[in-house]
């Protein structure tokens, strides 16, 4: 007789065996799934009926994923209740769920397990384990002293407009809102902040919450920090040489391109043009909100911001996009390579090329699935090919910006572009992590071969 094991099964399904990427993205799946029966409650519209699932779970999905995408009016539609829900999302979704769960866990006085630690450093996009509880603390201080004085100022500049008690729930849910970089408002109507648009304390203040909200926390802690370290990493002053720019060169173009446009920034004076193109600017990478009318914007505008909505924010910030490093690194590698040096170099250090392998990935990756999903929505929506490019970009971007299409999407097209806005906030490298159940690295290298490029 064989003699039988007494070596315990595996079992088929074990919770350690899920990978740090596939529980973030699971964790986010189920922050939507149940912000999306929330808000098929009664309680959640203002008829009373609650909203329809796949309306529900798009706008779960938009608030959860920090984009600000809706098929509904969020001000007119959603009672206080609903309203709430949506902002409590943002909330969660721009931290990261791992960084609120990380503060309950912190509050009840326990330890934070090596695992938990992994999840943190998979939330926060860190390049190690190491004092990443440290920054949640940060991360947690830095969003509590933003978004208050950005709620204290927004509160005293409209309470002359509309009152005391509506001037403070729309000072703290735009404060929330915009640092988060989702762009939801409730001004109603789908006006956005167009009212607004040449008020210089309202755009300067959205303005620092998004710029802010966009670099990241890990930029966030260097600057408060930099009075005793004087010192900033490589990573810093790429973001902030790289977002300087883009938002510069952002507003020049849209200035110039939407000056004489009778329905953007032809009617306003020079401040409101100047607000209106940095606003815009700033918005188109990283925020959902918008102070001119997208959907008259030239043709160039809009395909400007597509490129700028593709490139996004910064790495382990509130924002999407392929992010502000990954575009730089490949301008570097390109530059590189036409003066024939082998290394990629910011500010007199080398990058190393497993970084550029990632980036390059990571830009493909982005604009394979744009591609891919543009061409299907240009068979199912009707609309224009530039506004179906510049709505799908918005999504996967994280940023919320639309050309008047969102709000007329078919079922089918709210879950792809829902899929979308999921796959930008999460990372499309950790949605293929996720999906990948075998990741084991190779232990061997092939044999050289050669093939010709160019």
């Amino acid at each position: 007789m064989e003699e039988q094991s007494t070596r315990p099964k595996k079992p088929l399904f074990s919770l350690s065996s899920i990978s740090p990427a596939q529980l973030f993205v699971a964790g986010f799946g189920a922050i939507i799934l149940l912000g999306a029966f929330l808000l098929t409650l009664p309680a959640a519209t203002v008829n009373g009926q609650g909203l329809p699932f796949i309306d529900a779970l798009f706008t779960a999905t938009s608030a959860t994923c920090v984009t600000g995408l809706v098929v509904v009016d969020t001000g007119t539609t959603f009672t206080t209740f609903g309203q709430l829900t949506i902002l409590g999302m943002i909330q969660i979704g721009g931290l990261g769920f791992m960084t609120v769960a990380t503060l309950f866990t912190l509050i009840l006085g326990r330890k934070i397990s090596f695992r938990q630690r992994l999840l943190i450093q998979e939330s926060l996009n860190q390049l190690s384990v190491e004092g990443v509880v440290k920054l949640v603390r940060k991360v947690l201080i830095f969003t509590l002293v933003f978004e208050s004085a950005g709620a204290l100022i927004l509160t005293l500049h409209w309470a002359s407009e509309m009152g005391w008690s509506q001037a403070i729930y729309f000072g703290i849910f735009h404060s929330v809102s915009n640092f988060n970089n989702a762009g939801f408002d409730v001004v109603g109507n789908f006006q956005s902040l167009t009212p607004y648009v040449s008020d210089p304390v309202v755009n300067f203040v959205i303005i620092t919450l998004i710029f802010v909200g966009g670099i990241g926390f890990v930029v966030i802690a260097e600057l408060v920090e930099y009075r005793t370290r004087r010192k900033l990493s490589m990573h810093t002053k790429v973001v902030l040489s790289t977002s300087a720019f883009l938002t510069v060169f952002g507003a020049i173009l849209i200035f110039a391109f939407e000056f004489t446009n009778p329905k953007t920034l032809a009617p306003l004076d020079w401040s409101g043009k100047f607000w209106g193109s940095l606003f815009q600017s700033v918005c188109t990478r990283t925020d959902g909100a918008n102070t001119l009318s997208i959907g008259d914007m030239h043709q160039s505008s809009l395909f400007l911001m597509v490129i700028l909505m593709f490139i996004g924010a910064s790495p382990g910030s509130t924002g999407g996009g392929i992010k502000t490093t990954t575009f730089a690194t490949l301008l570097a590698a390109v530059w590189a390579m036409i003066r024939s040096q082998g290394d990629v170099v910011f500010f007199k250090q080398r990058v190393h090329e497993s970084k550029v392998y990632k980036a390059l990935t990571i830009a493909f990756a982005a604009l394979t699935l744009i591609m891919l999903v543009t061409m299907i929505l240009c068979i199912t929506e009707k609309a224009d090919f530039l506004v179906i490019l510049f709505e799908t970009t918005s999504a996967f971007g994280t940023v919320g910006l639309t050309a008047g299409l969102t709000p007329h999407l078919t079922g089918f097209g709210k879950a792809l572009i829902s899929f979308m806005m999921f796959a930008g906030r999460v990372g499309p490298l950790t949605v293929a992590f996720a999906l990948n159940w075998d990741r084991k690295k190779k232990h061997f290298r092939y044999s050289e071969g050669k093939i010709i490029i160019g």
